[in-house]
């Protein structure tokens, strides 16, 4: 029978819906023709998989060959059809048995020699193939990320000759199971310790990473700003399975998962010349940005107020949803961002505003001019606004006394069980109605509140925030109840935004 149809995996965003990739030989002039929206990647495998074919020492038919990637609706990209379609082609001519393509998913880009190469998005193909109960067969240097999803049996190939020869009985590929290394994470991540002084700086990050807040440091160069903001995916506490292979599935799409980092929370810090498009995301063909690739990490925006403005806008609906969603005339993707924003800023354009010795010549507009560089309602979004103060000669020559990530990651994580087991989510994923459920002060702690709002002319946007603040700081201190000292401490962290 000139029909065969071999099942593969697309990319839709996150997800990766089934194709089947059915090849059909007729009579005719010899051609290859591609349907099914196929982009210009897709196009090309005619040539790849022909070399292929011919240098594995299989025949290329000279018949009129009809390829079709079905769903025909559903744009088609890379070159992980060239498996497929070659094993399609063999099948369609007899060279290997139509039955035997039964029961597996191919997805593999085709050398001219017919060795395989690593594709893009193998970790999300195979967590979307897990419910069909077929096996999943990938290059080598792409399945053992494939492999952590745990749902699909993953073989692996390194040429188009042992998959044909796993198919018609003459060779066994390996079977690639997920491999996790436990690093040290106190060796993974920079030491919170290496910091010297920034007392209440470091107070904030450990709130900012019990409670899954974001951050804003302000302060003059050289105060250890970026320090500070590398040393928070080191105090975040482990991510649970499902949050783990979400974040690796999206690195994936991108090309940029490394096994030996599953787990291990994201830190991406993009320059400030980046486009809307490479920080949320985009393109014709939708792909993840820097917002997403951050998912269930940090993001650093050194230097915030030289980003492009508009960049910086598409940030405020992600940092309420924790998901960004990409529209496009032809395309539509959905991306997770659960991520913590750290942001960083000098407080003038000469960043020694308020300096001691009088080195800023800042006239008050300009700082001012600077300082609304950030919107309002952006700023209303970012829950701790400090400042990072320049430290004394004897403060920098003295060895670092702080403590050690791994003493402020454990009353974190403490923390961050306690909100958890109440409520089912970190204090920053609060809406308004739980926040009414579960954030309700002390009288005290109200009457505090109810003075903050006023002195300080806080939105309900940042009063939800400021209570969501409040309630991880009790959740620190272990107390059940959100009191005064709680409230008082959580409005020093918003002072920034009115001064």
């Amino acid at each position: 029978m000139p029909l065969a149809i071999v099942h593969s995996r697309g990319l839709d965003g996150l997800f990766a819906p089934e194709v089947a990739v059915e090849v059909h030989l007729a009579g005719g002039l010899p051609s290859v023709t591609l349907v099914g929206l196929p982009d210009t990647e897709v196009k090309e495998a005619r040539d790849r998989v022909r070399a292929a074919l011919q240098n594995s020492g299989f025949d290329f038919p000279s018949k009129r060959i009809t390829v079709n990637l079905a769903p025909a609706d559903l744009p088609k990209e890379s070159g992980r059809f060239d498996l497929p379609i070659a094993l399609g082609i063999l099948a369609a001519s007899g060279q290997i048995p139509t039955s035997a393509l039964a029961g597996y998913e191919f997805a593999g880009e085709l050398s001219l020699s017919g060795e395989l190469r690593p594709i893009r998005g193998a970790l999300a193909m195979v967590l979307a193939a897990g419910s069909r109960g077929r096996s999943f067969v990938l290059p080598s240097s792409s399945a053992r990320e494939a492999a952590l999803a745990g749902t699909v049996r993953v073989l692996t190939a390194d040429n188009l000759l042992e998959v044909c020869a796993h198919l018609i009985g003459q060779g066994q590929l390996s079977e690639c199971l997920a491999v996790v290394e436990l690093a040290d994470e106190d060796a993974d991540y920079p030491d919170l310790a290496d910091v010297r002084g920034q007392v209440q700086a470091k107070r904030a990050l450990e709130i900012a990473a019990a409670g899954g807040h974001s951050i804003l440091l302000v302060g003059p160069p050289g105060t250890g700003k970026s320090m500070l903001a590398s040393r928070l995916p080191g105090l975040l506490p482990p991510m649970t399975e499902a949050a783990a292979l979400e974040s690796a599935a999206v690195l994936s799409l991108a090309g940029q998962f490394r096994p030996d980092r599953f787990r291990r929370h994201p830190y991406r810090a993009p320059h400030h010349t980046a486009s809307s498009a490479a920080l949320v995301g985009g393109g014709s063909i939708p792909s993840p940005g820097e917002i997403s690739l951050a998912h269930q990490g940090v993001l650093f925006l050194d230097e915030i107020p030289e980003f492009d403005r508009r960049v910086l806008e598409a940030l405020r609906e992600p940092l309420d949803s924790g998901r960004i969603h990409i529209s496009r005339a032809a395309r539509q993707a959905e991306f997770p961002a659960q991520f913590q924003l750290v942001a960083a800023m000098n407080p003038c354009p000469c960043g020694y505003h308020g300096d001691s010795r009088g080195r800023c010549r800042c006239t008050p507009d300009q700082v001012l001019r600077y300082r609304r560089r950030l919107s309002g309602p952006l700023l209303d979004r970012i829950d701790l606004q400090i400042e990072v103060p320049a430290l004394p000669a004897e403060v920098l020559q003295q060895a670092p006394d702080g403590e050690a990530s791994a003493s402020v990651r454990a009353r974190v994580a403490q923390a961050r069980e306690r909100q958890i087991r109440r409520q089912g989510k970190a204090n920053a994923r609060l809406t308004a109605k739980e926040i009414d459920q579960y954030c309700q002060p002390a009288a005290a702690a109200a009457a505090l509140l109810k003075h903050a709002i006023s002195r300080f002319e806080l939105s309900a946007r940042a009063f939800h925030r400021l209570l969501k603040v409040a309630r991880t700081i009790s959740d620190l201190a272990g107390s059940d109840t959100i009191e005064a000292q709680h409230v008082a401490e959580a409005v020093q962290y918003r002072r920034f935004a009115k001064d």
